[in-house]
């Protein structure tokens, strides 16, 4: 007879005694079952104590986490987190350096655990760590020279605890001093730091920075670029990713009127090279929450262009008007002095004709374009760009098509338009950066005016497909189409730099589009008439059972599974196997991992699939909710899934792989005649209807499908043809 669902089997442990194996009840309050512990060892005022996981978070168990404890695991007996925080408070103010040190160590520790936080927090323990970052560590500076390392790990375990404590979002950010910002930035401005103290120190002002408008201004009266950019010449990636991090963080919380002033102080600074020579090129591969930083310094960069972006042209401002004279004169060549000889007519009559050469829509007022927002003057600004720095290129394109006469010339004016629109759209010019993101591009890192660059490659692009296609004004929107799809397959491509960029394209003219186009066509084998899609709807239902056959017979075969410990003590493993009638889940302990499959008569426990509610996955499983778990055992999130059965109990899996995490959860929903949604059957779905379309279509190859079915013909005159089989 199994036992009651709310008797939890134990071990608990005390220091200097055996660990001593209990029975919980989960319906007896956890005061009770303290005492119950406390009184089998004789200690007395069971209110000083509480239990622990015991493992490397030390997590509290309390009244809202108990029900995550499962049979088997080991708990500690262990003083109250209110005790703790109290005997914590007192001891941190030891005036024994080392008894100092060893509490501040215990306290970066503990101040992970919310529950302990809150206690150490409601004896006013934040305002205590910034009075000792503040003042109280003054009185170690004389002996920062003989005692540095310790000076640096009293220092680091300081604001470790309070970054910790701060983590829990319990207190507010807007409550701290100047004076501690002060000696915060302190910390990050000395070119001799220790690396904890500065990674920590980098934190906290990023996230002040982030959680406080107020805080904003102290922080930047603090800390200049100057200041942060050595950070990022070592070559500590950690470091780099931190200070990136303050920078973006002050970039983005910056007023609109001070950003293009920080961009220029930035570009001053060279912080763009020198991300690109110790950062992007360094021979340490770049990590995930690098390449955000640099994502996010990569949209933050390209939302200055907003600005330009959305500002129309004034028809009657003559100094926006100059630049389109400035265009016309280096495009022919020509003297643009409003003085000069001819009568007015003559003047606008030549005005028009090289606006129209040009190819703007409105060739007597070009400045009328321009008040389309967006691109707006960032479209002047990107044709000036062109037409001083790729002179050559800027007057060929412009020449060449000027003087066609077969109606198919690339007018630049609108394709310079409406292209920086489109980069604007594809780069995102404008929107916040994405929390999860990770997709920067080093090239863009590689020149201080990158977009006009990218735009000036871009422009060449476009009127060499326009001829590739040749187009005519008809076919424009086309080819802006085919302009997008080479720039977006040539930046999947992630090219190094600019050059490289532009090789990518010359490989990806209109033909090569059109052959990968069709290729992706054939590969998909969905040809949208009605017959094939009529035929893949009546296929599809007999593939998805011979899915959930397979499945199936897999969960018959049985899984060894691993039992994860964050004690990493000797491995130890368990079996789960479905019966071949599908009506019970065999599952027991292993002490070793089999060779082959495991025999139902030894394993020990059954679950009937009659009681199953429900296939929980990921981070919603009771074994992965605590952020204790979470942060260690990261990597098997994604293969963790839990089966919940009557009274609440749950039957909590770790797969091997993904393969193994795919063919339970599919398996166990077909049981519950749920749908299979693994990315491992939808793999599978699509390889075998493929493979099945192919064959029934085999003998219709170069065969043209009908829409509609043929007509059926007339009956025949006679039967006289029919075989009497009598």
């Amino acid at each position: 007879m199994p036992p009651p669902a709310d008797i939890v089997k134990v071990a608990i442990e005390w220091p200097g005694a055996f660990p001593k194996l209990m029975e919980i009840d989960q319906k007896k309050p956890l005061s009770a079952i303290i005492k119950e512990v406390c009184e089998g060892w004789s200690l007395g005022n069971h209110e000083s104590f509480a239990l622990q996981i015991a493992d490397a978070t030390n997590f509290y168990i309390t009244e809202k986490n108990r029900n995550d404890i499962k049979n088997g695991s080991i708990l500690r007996l262990t003083t109250s987190p209110y005790q703790t925080a109290v005997q914590l408070h007192e001891r941190i103010q030891s005036t024994s350096m080392d008894a100092k040190l060893e509490s501040l160590k215990d306290l970066a520790n503990a101040s992970r655990d919310i529950t302990f936080a809150q206690e150490f927090i409601n004896l006013d323990g934040i305002s205590l760590l910034t009075q000792m970052v503040e003042s109280g560590t003054e009185r170690y500076q004389k002996l920062q020279k003989i005692m540095k390392p310790c000076f640096g790990d009293l220092l680091s375990f300081t604001l470790t605890a309070f970054v910790e404590l701060m983590d829990h979002g319990i207190v507010s950010w807007d409550t701290f001093s100047v004076a501690f910002i002060k000696k915060i930035a302190g910390y990050v401005n000395k070119s001799a730091m220790d690396t904890a103290v500065l990674q920590r120190s980098l934190a906290i002002l990023e996230s002040m920075v982030l959680n406080s408008q107020d805080l904003y201004h102290k922080v930047a009266q603090e800390i200049t670029i100057g200041q942060l950019i050595p950070h990022l010449q070592g070559t500590d990636q950690d470091i780099q990713t931190y200070t990136v991090a303050v920078i973006n963080a002050l970039f983005l919380k910056a007023p609109e009127e001070k950003r293009q002033e920080m961009a220029h102080i930035l570009a001053q600074k060279q912080l763009r090279s020198i991300i690109l020579s110790n950062v992007i090129r360094s021979p340490t591969p770049i990590n995930d929450e690098m390449a955000h930083q640099l994502y996010v310094l990569q949209v933050l960069t390209f939302n200055l262009l907003e600005d330009r972006m959305m500002t129309k042209m004034d028809p009657q401002d003559q100094a926006q008007r100059d630049i389109i004279f400035e265009l016309r004169r280096i495009a022919f060549d020509v003297e643009c002095d409003p003085n000069n000889s001819g009568s007015i007519e003559k003047r606008k009559s030549m005005y028009t004709r090289d606006y129209k050469k040009l190819g703007f829509i409105n060739h007597v007022n070009p400045a009328v374009d321009f008040t389309q927002i967006p691109p707006g003057m960032l479209a002047l600004d990107n044709m000036l760009y062109f037409a001083r720095h790729h002179q050559d290129a800027y007057i060929r394109i412009v020449l060449e098509n000027s003087s066609r006469e077969d109606k198919h010339e690339c007018p630049f004016g609108r394709s310079s338009i409406e292209l920086t629109k489109m980069l604007c759209e594809i780069l995102k010019v404008g929107e916040l950066p994405s929390e999860n993101c990770h997709d920067f591009h080093p090239m863009f890192f590689t020149h201080d005016r990158s977009f006009e660059e990218f735009f000036c490659i871009c422009i060449q692009l476009l009127n060499k497909t326009w001829k590739e296609m040749r187009a005519t004004s008809e076919d424009f929107n086309k080819v802006m189409q085919v302009v997008r799809e080479q720039i977006m397959r040539a930046l999947t491509l992630k090219p190094n730099s600019l050059d490289q960029f532009k090789s990518r394209l010359q490989n990806l003219s209109y033909t090569e589009i059109l052959k990968i186009r069709q290729s992706e066509r054939m590969n998909q084998e969905d040809f949208q008439s009605r017959p094939i899609l009529e035929l893949r709807e009546k296929i599809q239902p007999e593939i998805m059972e011979l899915i959930k056959q397979q499945r199936l017979n897999r969960l018959c075969d049985g899984t060894c599974f691993r039992k994860i410990s964050s004690r990493r003590r000797q491995d130890k493993f368990w079996y789960c196997r479905l019966s071949p009638n599908h009506k019970v889940l065999h599952y027991g302990d292993l002490e070793e991992s089999p060779q082959g499959e495991v025999p139902h008569d030894s394993l020990q426990d059954k679950l009937p699939v009659a009681d199953i509610k429900a296939v929980i996955t990921g981070k919603d499983c009771p074994h992965m909710k605590e952020k204790g778990a979470l942060k260690q055992n990261k990597e098997v999130l994604e293969l963790a899934f839990s089966v919940l059965y009557e009274s609440d109990e749950y039957l909590n899996f770790i797969a091997p792989d993904k393969h193994e995490y795919c063919v339970w959860t599919d398996g166990l929903n077909a049981l519950l005649g749920k749908e299979m949604t693994s990315d491992y059957t939808k793999s599978d779905m699509d390889t075998l209807l493929s493979m099945e379309m192919k064959l029934r279509l085999l003998d219709l190859e170069n065969i043209q499908i009908p829409e509609a079915p043929p007509p059926i013909p007339k009956e025949p005159s006679n039967y006289d043809f029919v075989y009497d089989c009598n």
